[in-house]
């Protein structure tokens, strides 16, 4: 089981066609709020990012935004998950995709073991999970590494299965003076 006091999500900072994904963001926002769970985030007030904001805001919740500076992005991301006990996709671009991998990509070798999941709307994210599953599929890609990235269809599912989450235990492939 993982203590979720604060939940990193990643999410675009775009405005998306159709309401499902604006209306997912809200949701995630204000229920973390009532469940007294802190967001972390790129600190973008527009797009999805301002959404979920915003609405945790509303709520009374507490959001820590993360704004790059210049050339300290890579500290940028690092204090982004410093800061989470577990990770949320949202719907986004490839800065999203880019962070989930990497958060990810950072269990798979043993740096962490937070909790990650994707909260998927309207099927957004069925094109990774067929590729996650085809990479696992062929070999490519361990089972307990697919495993790393859960798939959710709310927000009530998604911070669910991260709260339910064992911690991932994975070899550990490099230690973190290595990074």
């Amino acid at each position: 089981m993982v203590a979720l006091r604060a939940v990193c999500v990643f999410c675009g900072s775009s405005d998306p066609a159709g309401p499902r994904y604006r209306e997912a963001a809200r949701a995630l926002g204000a229920l973390a709020a009532r469940s007294g769970v802190s967001l972390v985030y790129g600190g973008g007030s527009a797009g999805l990012m301002g959404e979920l904001a915003d609405a945790a805001l509303g709520h009374g919740g507490r959001v820590t935004g993360v704004i790059p500076a210049g050339l300290f992005a890579r500290e940028r991301k690092q204090l982004m998950y410093d800061l989470s006990d577990a990770f949320i996709a949202l719907p986004g671009g490839l800065g999203t995709l880019e962070e989930l991998a990497e958060v990810a990509t950072w269990s798979q070798l043993g740096l962490h073991s937070k909790p990650a999941a994707l909260l998927d709307v309207d099927g957004f994210w069925d094109p990774l999970i067929t590729l996650l599953d085809r990479m696992a599929g062929t070999g490519l890609l361990q089972p307990a590494s697919r495993d790393l990235i859960r798939r959710t269809r709310s927000a009530e599912e998604a911070l669910a299965a991260l709260a339910a989450a064992r911690p991932a235990h994975p070899e550990k492939w490099i230690t973190a003076e290595e990074r």
